[in-house]
């Protein structure tokens, strides 16, 4: 199974990627992780990559393919996988078709997540990020026991600098202009399921499963 998961930031798709391998044993490749490890690394390309995010701009095409295209042609990613946050753009579509056709494969199906913009803001301002072990919360949906002290290690809280809000609409006026079309791109090739990325998390799983039924 090849998935992609398309929608705004804070749009929930990695929470249901995450879970949805974990569920069908495939892989869960998502981009925003890659670049952060990369960054923390402090490689040539995560401190190409950490300018355009600090600033709430998407990272160029050629780093981002760069990177899945090595990602991708592991053996592991052979049993199949979820992409989160890739493709970004109708240049990095057109690209991964090239990479998943040099390895003898194909996208199955695209699924995009359908979210308002009040309810965006309210679930990226509010995440806050353990500064040891990474763990995440929320300030109204999933708070931590005591504030700004993470209940798995008593790490230290913070708000991740892509997550204030002047950036978080910054984000999501990139994403409109640059991602949106995508749409468009993946609905011409009947390859576009839409789901409400609002409501219970099972019931957004379950028409994600809906959708995968199809293919599997």
């Amino acid at each position: 199974m090849r998935i992609a998961f398309l929608g705004p930031p804070g749009a929930g798709k990695g929470t249901q990627a995450r879970d949805l391998a974990q569920e069908w044993g495939v892989l869960h490749l998502a981009t925003g992780d890659m670049l952060r490890e990369e960054v923390a690394a402090g490689t040539p390309l995560g401190r190409e990559a950490k300018s355009y995010m600090d600033q709430g701009a998407l990272v160029p095409d050629d780093v981002i393919i760069r990177m899945m295209g090595e990602r991708l042609g592991r053996a592991d990613a052979g049993r199949g996988f979820i992409l989160d946050g890739f493709p970004r753009t109708i240049a990095q579509a057109e690209a991964l078709a090239k990479l998943l056709k040099d390895l003898g494969q194909t996208l199955d199906t695209v699924v995009y997540f359908d979210v308002s913009e009040p309810e965006l803001l309210r679930r990226l301002t509010g995440r806050r990020v353990c500064r040891a072990c990474g763990h995440s919360y929320h300030l109204t949906s999933n708070p931590p026991k005591r504030a700004g002290v993470c209940d798995a290690c008593g790490g230290e809280l913070y708000q991740r600098d892509d997550d204030t809000e002047a950036t978080v609409r910054r984000r999501l006026e990139v994403y409109q202009r640059q991602t949106a079309p995508l749409l468009d791109y993946y609905r011409q090739r009947n390859m576009l399921t839409t789901v409400s990325g609002e409501g219970p998390l099972a019931t957004i799983r379950g028409a994600i499963r809906a959708a995968a039924g199809a293919i599997r």
